[in-house]
């Protein structure tokens, strides 16, 4: 009989001192076959390389500093077995072995900690790292720290060859270390070739490059700015950074430029100048069909939104008309404030555009909804039904709390 006055049942036998442990009977003292429906074990190799990112996060806990040091040290020794990383076959090629193949595929992991932690492993592991590889996978890398470490290993020892694969980078910051290198490799006079780069890092170092060669760069961006051919938008923003005066006029006369690029980036130079600029130009501007223009014409007119006619912004939040000519004329209301921001707002809390309504809907959420704060730019029957369009943004004290704010009790 059990404790509870039933049936016992049948457990492990009498007169035995402990559990039978079937765990021993199935265990694997050799090699042969597994049991059926076992889990066929992942070979140390592929552990390694799948725990990698793992370890790295629980590494960053106070007590996590060990597993780095056992994951380094593994990886190492596994990186030592094998051919240097460098010497390693794409992936279309028959591999030198799992052991070499580790630290390879950590190099192009997905998870950016997990590629960094193996290029600093590559990097101070065993054996001599080569220049141009290190350049090709800097001028590859999208993350910029990773980036960053190829870079200054490609540059310990840059030849020609490697300074034009860092020069023609995607990263700004490694096209930028490219360019800089060119005056140590003796190319200085090559730094007119990329005063016009896309990237303000890039034509920052280039103008020191031709400085250094003894050139001056303002020169060549007005020479390039009147380039018949027609002037890079990123000539234009050059000049702007040279910041002379004598450049305002011409840069005035880029606005009308037929091209969009070239009139936003005269845009954002006068703005860049604090030139000033006739608020009839800038409101003209706000229909441009080129996205970029609009906003650098509205983000002109920041300072005078006040001023404006809030029935001529209002009139461009259509949601069937042009996105861009909407966030502009949306962004100079919220400049201005009041009521006027407000009935903006709620007009765009159902718009198609993820990021202009998700900004609308922030905009009704932060308003306290007291009639004083409007300064008698709206009575308590329009902010009433303003408040009854964007109900659903409210839960119903947040909701309640509003009405009370306008006197609605019902």
């Amino acid at each position: 009989m059990g404790p509870r006055g039933g049936p016992r049942r049948a457990g492990r036998p009498r007169g035995t001192g402990r559990r039978p442990d079937h765990r021993r009977g199935g265990a694997r003292t050799g090699p042969g076959p597994r049991p059926d429906g076992a889990r066929p074990r992942r070979p140390p190799e592929a552990t390694l390389r799948a725990l990698t990112p793992l370890a790295l996060r629980l590494g960053r806990r106070s007590r996590g500093g060990w597993i780095l040091e056992r994951f380094e040290e593994a990886l190492r020794r596994q990186a030592a077995a094998a051919s240097p990383w460098w010497h390693l076959p794409g992936p279309s090629a028959p591999p030198h072995g799992a052991a070499g193949a580790v630290l390879a595929e950590l190099l192009d992991c997905p998870d950016r900690q997990a590629r960094q932690f193996a290029v600093r492993l590559a990097l101070t592991g065993p054996g001599r790292a080569d220049a141009l590889e290190c350049a090709r996978r800097a001028a590859a890398e999208p993350d910029p720290a990773a980036a960053g470490l190829w870079t200054d290993a490609a540059l310990a020892a840059a030849d020609d060859t490697v300074i034009d694969v860092l020069a023609g980078a995607r990263t700004p910051a490694v096209r930028a270390a490219g360019v800089t290198a060119l005056r140590r490799a003796g190319r200085a006079a090559e730094g007119v070739s990329h005063l016009a780069d896309r990237s303000a890092l890039v034509r920052s170092c280039a103008r020191w490059l031709v400085g250094q060669d003894g050139g001056d760069p303002h020169e060549h961006y007005r020479w390039l700015v009147r380039d018949p051919a027609g002037p890079s938008p990123y000539a234009v923003a050059g000049l702007a950074e040279c910041g002379r005066g004598e450049d305002t006029d011409l840069l005035r006369g880029l606005v009308a430029h037929p091209a969009g690029p070239v009139r936003a980036a005269a845009l954002a130079g006068l703005r860049r100048r604090d030139a000033v600029v006739a608020d009839s130009v800038l409101l003209a501007l706000l229909d441009d069909p080129t996205p970029s223009v609009a906003r650098e014409a509205s983000l002109g007119l920041l300072p005078a939104a006040g001023r404006l006619d809030p029935a001529h912004l209002a009139g461009r939040l259509d949601p069937r008309g042009p996105l861009h000519i909407r966030r502009a004329a949306f962004r100079l209301l919220r400049a201005r404030g009041g009521i006027h921001a407000l009935r903006a707002a709620v007009a765009l809390i159902d718009d198609w555009h993820p990021r202009t309504r998700e900004t609308a809907r922030t905009v009704v959420r932060a308003c306290q909804w007291h009639p004083a704060q409007f300064d008698g730019e709206a009575d308590r029957a329009e902010l009433a039904a303003l408040l009854k369009r964007s109900a659903k943004l409210f839960g119903d004290y947040e909701l309640g709390l509003r009405r009370s704010r306008l006197g609605l009790t019902t």
